[in-house]
């Protein structure tokens, strides 16, 4: 964990080397390719030893697939090899090492490099095999329309802003940033038009790191009796990956690699891979607006290559496919299965009640309060086997409370209906209570810095068809 720390700050002062000496006006690609990758390999290598190789292998071996199993089927079997590769280096890290040492290993990387593998997979496959009419608004704004060399390949998988703690990002979006185009990008589509206000500019991302670094010191508290020390326990373990992401997000941007264009007032947004918003989380009414602000770029690679393409059952294959990316342990599938559960049942309150306390706002507000407990216990209640990794503390924690949120959670499944939702609909949104609305209205840094994450995927949607047009 030193080590991880140490790292991702040497990162963070080589992003800052990155931008100012290697800037694309004063280098070529090839050059911050080659830096980029060598420089990822070195802190892997720094950091776990020679098990960094795993990030070469697993990389180069589905890069091979790519070329020989051609665009037809290689996202299948670049799944198929890169989950599995995955799975197995975990089972030997926890049959093989010591059980339950959750501390910084090889395969934390290894889950963004799977990421990375099979999005860019079924990215190449849209893009080169399916026609334009077949795929949806997302598919076609992320298809890639030529075959990486291994060197953008290897760059995108290992380069050193993201191989520790990613996150996850697009193939284009992160050769748009290698080859120095996403300021002109975004400059151009402040206003959906060309603005020589901005033409000439390169954006400083210091008031975002600066912003980020506050924003690790983050924490919340409190609810009632018997929860009480299971949510202040369970939210204690939560800044430590605030930590780490916050870092990363602050690595990637200090190296200009974040910038998503100017609001309409002007002002920049740095959020393009954020991977989490600590406000929403803290002050979510809902199962999905906490899950929809956690781990984000996760979750968007979950519904890219699972939810928007299963033909059945779409919430239970994703949790399922999450549970397998996340590890061995039982007691991720048992956290996972229970999530199912929970976001079924959240579900189907929010669609059969919600409309009733939306009219008056103090009857909003006192909804808002009852759900931000509701959700904070849902929550705390289904992430315990997370924690505690095995099947005998979990479930002796859970017949302690007389699994009293699952048989909840059945109940309402068989007292309320449960309505259909279409995969890829704009009408799924995550939304805010008031006092969090009240917040980020206080605080115009935050406002524009975190957006739902509807609306900032629908927004990176946007800038990656306009980039095809501007580019056609």
């Amino acid at each position: 964990q030193v080590n991880f720390v140490v790292c991702q700050l040497f990162a963070l002062l080589a992003a800052i080397w990155f931008r100012t000496y290697l800037h694309s006006s004063k280098t070529s690609p090839f050059i911050r390719h080659v830096v980029a990758t060598l420089l990822g390999l070195y802190l892997a290598l720094f950091c776990f030893g020679w098990y960094a190789l795993h990030f070469v292998i697993q990389s180069g071996i589905s890069y091979y697939i790519m070329i020989i199993i051609g665009v037809e089927n290689m996202h299948k079997y670049c799944f198929v090899f890169a989950l599995g590769y995955l799975t197995v280096c975990q089972i030997t890290r926890v049959y093989i090492f010591d059980y339950g040492q959750y501390s910084a290993d090889f395969s934390g990387p290894m889950m963004i490099i799977t990421q990375k593998i099979t999005s860019l997979a079924f990215e190449i496959h849209d893009g080169m095999f399916r026609k334009n009419e077949d795929l949806t608004p997302s598919q076609r704004c992320l298809a890639v329309r030529r075959m990486p060399s291994l060197l953008e390949y290897l760059s995108y998988n290992c380069n050193f802003m993201g191989i520790l703690a990613g996150p996850l990002c697009s193939y284009k979006d992160y050769i748009t940033f290698i080859e120095g185009r996403s300021y002109q990008l975004q400059q151009s589509e402040a206003n959906g038009k060309e603005d020589t206000k901005y033409e000439q500019t390169d954006p400083s991302p210091n008031v975002r790191c600066m912003t980020l670094a506050v924003l690790m010191l983050i924490a919340t508290a409190s609810w009632p009796v018997r929860f009480f020390y299971l949510y202040l326990s369970l939210m204690a373990a939560r800044p430590k990956y605030y930590f780490a992401w916050t870092l990363a997000d602050a690595i990637n941007n200090a190296a200009g690699f974040g910038f998503r264009g100017y609001d309409k007032n002007g002002v920049t947004r740095w959020d393009l891979i954020s991977n989490l918003r600590i406000q929403q989380i803290e002050f979510s009414t809902s199962f999905k607006m906490f899950l929809d602000n956690w781990n984000i770029q996760t979750a968007l690679w979950l519904k890219r290559v699972c939810y928007e393409r299963a033909t059945f059952s779409p919430t239970i294959q994703t949790f399922i496919l999450s549970a397998i990316w996340h590890g061995v342990y039982p007691g991720y599938y048992l956290t996972f299965l229970t999530g199912v559960l929970m976001t079924l049942a959240a579900r189907a309150i929010r669609n059969n009640i919600r409309h009733y306390f939306v009219e008056s706002p103090t009857v909003k507000l006192c909804y808002d309060v009852v759900t931000w407990t509701a959700t904070q216990a849902a929550i705390s209640y289904t992430v315990v086997p997370f924690v505690l990794l095995s099947v005998k503390p979990s479930f002796t924690f859970y017949s302690s409370c007389y699994f009293c949120l699952h048989i909840a959670s059945i109940l309402v499944l068989l007292v309320f209906p449960l309505k259909r939702t279409q995969k890829g609909s704009k009408k799924h949104e995550s939304v805010q209570p008031l006092w969090s609305r009240k917040l980020e209205e206080e605080s115009p840094l935050q406002k524009n810095s975190y957006s739902t994450t509807n609306n900032s995927f629908s927004q990176k949607q946007e800038i990656t068809c306009r980039y095809q047009a501007l580019k056609q």
